[in-house]
C-alpha cells in the first residue's frame, strides 16, 4: 500500500435524492466507503457505486452505520454490542454481495458516523464490530481512528484478530488526545482549502499539528479521509493528492 491512501464517503444518495459527487471524487482517491443502506444508499445506488469505483480502480470498503436515515447516521443509537455486531455484519454482507456481482471484492470496513465515534470512545462496542469483520472475514482491516495514541485499539484487534487501518482527517479540527472535535462545536470542520491541503500535507509527513486547544498533536495514519460534496472540495482533493505525491 502506498504510505497513504486517499478515502472518501460514496454512495450516499438515496433514490432520486443526490449527495455527493461521486463521479468527481472517484478518480482522486483510493478507497470508496460504500453506504450500505442503513445511514444513506439504497441498492440501486450501491451497486452503481461500486461499479464507479471498479472503473477507476479504487478499492471498495464497506460503510455500515447505525439504522438512522433521517440522522444520517450521525445520531447516537441505544444499541447494544450484540445488535451492533448483526448490524454491522449484515450491512458488510449487502455490499459485499453488489461488490462480487461486479467482479470485485471487499477490500475493508469503515464504520460511518455516531457509530465510527462511539466505538472510538466505548470498547464493547469497539469489539463488537470487531467481531462482526472476523465472522465476516478476518482478512478485511477495519479502518479506525487514528488517535493520539492507538495501543488500545491494536490490542483489541489482536484480541479479536483482525487488523487495523488508522485514519486522519484532513478538514476535521482535533482535541489533545486525537479525537474529531464534535459538529456542535464551533471550528470542528475546517473550510479554508489551504488548512486543509496544509493539515494534509503535516499528517503525511508525521508533522505535529496544532489540537483545539494549542497543544501539539501528533498521529500515526495509513488512511486520510477527505470530502467532496461542492466544487470546493473537489479543489481541496486535487490539491490534497498533489501535496501527497511531493511530500511522497
Amino acid at each position: 500500500m502506498p504510505k497513504l491512501l486517499l478515502n472518501a464517503d460514496m454512495g450516499e444518495s438515496f433514490g432520486p435524492w443526490v449527495m455527493g459527487l461521486d463521479k468527481d471524487v472517484m478518480p482522486h482517491v483510493d478507497l470508496a466507503n460504500v453506504a450500505c443502506g442503513f445511514h444513506a444508499s439504497d441498492p440501486d445506488i450501491m451497486r452503481s457505486t461500486v461499479r464507479l469505483a471498479c472503473e477507476h480502480g479504487v478499492r471498495v470498503g464497506a460503510h455500515p452505520a447505525y439504522p438512522d436515515l433521517v440522522g444520517f447516521g450521525r445520531r447516537s443509537l441505544a444499541c447494544s454490542p450484540r445488535e451492533i455486531e448483526n448490524l454491522v455484519l449484515y450491512q458488510v454482507g449487502a455490499l459485499a454481495a453488489i461488490c462480487r456481482a461486479e467482479g470485485t471484492r471487499l477490500a475493508y470496513v469503515k464504520p460511518h458516523g455516531a457509530l465510527y465515534n462511539d466505538m472510538m470512545q466505548d470498547h464493547d462496542k469497539l469489539l463488537a464490530v470487531m467481531r462482526a469483520v472476523a465472522a465476516f472475514d478476518p482478512r478485511l482491516p477495519l479502518m479506525v481512528m487514528a488517535t493520539a495514541n492507538p495501543a488500545p485499539a491494536r490490542k483489541l484487534a489482536g484480541q479479536v484478530g483482525v487488523n487495523l487501518l488508522l485514519e486522519a482527517f484532513a478538514d476535521r479540527a482535533y482535541d489533545a488526545a486525537g479525537f474529531l472535535v464534535s459538529r456542535r462545536l464551533p471550528g470542528a470542520v475546517h473550510h479554508d482549502s489551504e488548512l486543509i491541503v496544509e493539515q494534509a500535507r503535516r499528517i503525511a509527513l508525521g508533522q505535529p499539528l496544532t489540537a483545539i486547544d494549542g497543544s501539539e498533536l501528533r498521529l500515526q495514519a495509513d488512511t486520510l479521509c477527505v470530502h467532496g460534496d461542492n466544487p470546493e472540495s473537489i479543489a481541496a482533493i486535487r490539491a490534497i493528492r498533489q501535496a501527497l505525491e511531493s511530500a511522497a
